[in-house]
């Protein structure tokens, strides 16, 4: 199939033709008809299938030419990055038309935005909280709303969006288009399609059949942190094809922690992009990213969702996900626009439990490789030990609610074998006991010694 046979306008297709699309991406031939006749849709796809193109290309269809002063498509996304990502996308789809884009986003001016809103726009990039802020001033008129996407709905699920997203649903049009994407369809993404959807016409793409695919991917076992940043120095200095490296850490305090060590390490210039950093300095980063000035970013999951970059040649998860879906969207970063990427993951012994979930979750058994022979690899520190332990012993009682924990079976045998002090308090208690005897034997009055 191309791109004709979609009933696109000329206009779209010169879009399509200048930005090097070939031909439509499974997702983006079984969402763009449903979508053009006005139906609802529900659509699986992990990152990286064009999935974005998917629905701006037919809403674009759909709104043909610049119309009014109030929007008529609103789409919803969780993050700033990824607001900007399918804003930047919008724009160019409609490059040969005159439709108006505007971008909805916290961490920059509020101000510069109302005024492009006073402009006239038609259609609209948000995240919910700022979407929301600007509409409670006054500035946002929803009469004319006929279509609403929520994309990426899992992660938005998961950073707790659903009441914001409830207050926006009362106060656009009920009579409307709505169109729902998402990488995976767990139980908080199928109540909500129950409650934003009409019969929808369901579109699913297997993540794994993507991610074996364009990603090879493999498992380092780790046995540390401190062991975990020598093997990512060593992977940097030592292999070739590390040229534009995304690492993901679990915390913002790791992140910035790695993206510090890196930049003393001798190996290229490093930035960091997490919840802590402004606005400014995350778009700057990406941006510096994408052009190749630097060689990495190090990221919490809240860069998963929106980093488009077709270049990145190596995603390495210093920490496993803990929410398992996040390993798709983390791996996704890679392998873009058909060209192939590795993904590395490194697992400590309190991570092997998730690598297993994850491994389920995308029905592929991920091969692991042995740790360099020069590697220097550390002792575990107390600290980190006990770390462990409790995260084990967390993880077995969420597979078995009758664990009772290993703290539990040492106070067992504490009981069984009693300190020095509680011996000593059995033998004066037998001493006594032995004494009261013998003073009856006696015809004593059998009192117990002092």
């Amino acid at each position: 199939m191309n791109f004709e046979e979609l009933k696109l306008n000329k206009h779209l297709l010169q879009a399509v033709d200048a930005l090097g699309y070939e031909k439509p991406t499974p997702i983006q031939q079984q969402v763009i008809p449903p979508i053009l006749v006005g139906q609802d849709v529900l659509g699986i796809a992990p990152t990286g299938t064009g999935k974005t193109a998917a629905f701006i290309l037919p809403i674009l269809r759909k709104l043909n030419y610049a119309q009014g002063h109030d929007p008529r498509v609103v789409i919803f996304v969780p993050t700033r990055e990824l607001a900007v990502q399918v804003y930047e996308n919008a724009v160019a789809l409609a490059q040969y038309t005159d439709i108006r884009c505007c971008k909805l986003i916290g961490g920059t001016g509020m101000q510069a935005q109302i005024k492009k809103l006073q402009q006239g726009v038609d259609l609209i990039v948000a995240t919910p909280g700022r979407f929301m802020d600007v509409y409670l001033k006054g500035e946002i008129y929803l009469k004319k709303v006929n279509t609403l996407v929520l994309d990426e709905a899992d992660k938005m699920m998961d950073m707790g969006f659903l009441p914001q997203l409830n207050q926006i649903l009362e106060v656009v049009p009920r009579k409307r288009q709505n169109l729902l994407f998402s990488a995976t369809f767990h139980p908080k993404v199928e109540e909500l399609t129950q409650e934003f959807l009409a019969f929808p016409t369901k579109i699913e793409i297997e993540p794994e059949k993507v991610v074996v695919d364009l990603v090879k991917q493999f498992v380092y076992h780790v046995p540390n942190s401190r062991t975990k940043l020598n093997l990512l120095v060593h992977l940097l200095k030592k292999e070739e094809g590390y040229d534009r490296v995304l690492v993901f850490a679990r915390t913002r305090e790791t992140a910035e922690n790695i993206h510090r060590y890196l930049n003393r390490m001798d190996v290229g210039v490093w930035k960091a992009i997490h919840a802590n950093k402004g606005q400014n300095t995350r778009l700057n980063a990406y941006e510096e990213f994408s052009k190749g000035l630097i060689r990495g970013v190090v990221a919490t999951d809240v860069a998963a969702r929106g980093i488009d970059i077709s270049e990145v040649t190596h995603v390495i998860n210093f920490d496993a996900p803990v929410m398992y879906t996040d390993y798709v969207h983390r791996v996704g970063r890679t392998g873009r626009a058909k060209k192939e990427g590795v993904a590395l993951t490194f697992v400590s012994e309190v991570e092997h439990y998730h690598i297993r979930k994850i491994q389920e979750l995308i029905g592929f058994n991920i091969p692991v490789l042995n740790l360099p022979k020069e590697l220097e690899v550390l002792e575990t520190s107390y600290e980190e030990h006990q770390a462990f332990a409790r995260e084990i012993d967390r993880q077995k009682r969420k597979e078995d609610p009758k664990y009772k924990g290993a703290f539990h079976e040492k106070k067992k045998v504490k009981l069984k074998h009693p300190n020095k002090a509680s011996r000593k308090t059995i033998q004066a208690y037998k001493f006594i006991q032995e004494d009261s005897k013998k003073g009856k034997k006696r015809g004593g009055t059998g009192k117990k010694r002092k």
